[in-house]
């Protein structure tokens, strides 16, 4: 589903990412660690297209990344759903037509749009909060509202940026929560953080980065 070759990315005469190889199957939910400037942002980018590779390629869901004309990009993107730590909500919009945004812009009809963003703001337990702003959300649940923006569209791959980087512990451990039942129902999950309390114990695949390459591949 996600597949590394020998991928280096520069910034100017820096390598951000020196001949990193790995492969993510279909289905997987694993987890890229690593300190701070270490290229775990930088590798998410590259997977949905907004960084190029330098060196190397990127298969993702079958797309060749390196050679993606631009016009093409935004059909890769419907299949990559996006979690920010930073939320990115808009702040003027109400949670049902943030999440809605994402079908919006794919020029879907009115009726289809409310019914896919009441389901997902469901499942994401926000189905209350549909016309709250951001602003009057708490912190775990402008993460939830940024989950369900993501998977309103059903991506097969999600990817998520140190998503509980900004929750307490048990606002943790409910989006981690819905992370793994989003992956049980299918969905290739990508999850970079440095939080190491989130991948011990689960059973799955953790690459760690360091001096900008895989330094080793374990089982949280």
């Amino acid at each position: 589903m996600i597949e590394f070759s020998s991928v280096t990315k520069y910034y100017e005469d820096d390598a951000v990412l020196k001949d990193v190889t790995f492969t993510i199957d279909k289905g997987e939910l694993a987890f890229i660690t690593g300190p701070s400037g270490a290229g775990k942002t930088t590798l998410l980018k590259l997977i949905y297209c907004d960084e190029r590779p330098d060196k190397g390629q990127i298969i993702v869901a079958g797309w060749d990344i390196g050679k993606l004309k631009q016009k093409t990009i935004p059909f890769l993107r419907r299949n990559v759903g996006i979690v920010f730590q930073d939320f990115r909500l808009l702040s003027n919009r109400t949670v049902f037509d943030n999440v809605a945004l994402a079908l919006r812009i794919h020029y879907m009809n009115t009726s289809t749009i409310r019914e896919d963003v009441t389901a997902v703001l469901k499942e994401v337990k926000l189905g209350h909060k549909a016309n709250t702003y951001p602003q009057h959300l708490s912190g775990g649940e402008q993460q939830r509202v940024v989950i369900a923006r993501a998977m309103v569209s059903k991506p097969t791959v999600l990817l998520a940026d140190e998503p509980t980087g900004n929750l307490d512990i048990d606002n943790s451990q409910i989006i981690m929560g819905l992370f793994r039942e989003i992956n049980a129902r299918g969905t290739t999950v990508l999850i970079a953080t440095h939080n190491h309390g989130l991948f011990h114990g689960t059973g799955r695949r953790v690459f760690f980065i360091k001096d900008h390459s895989i330094e080793k591949e374990v089982i949280g």
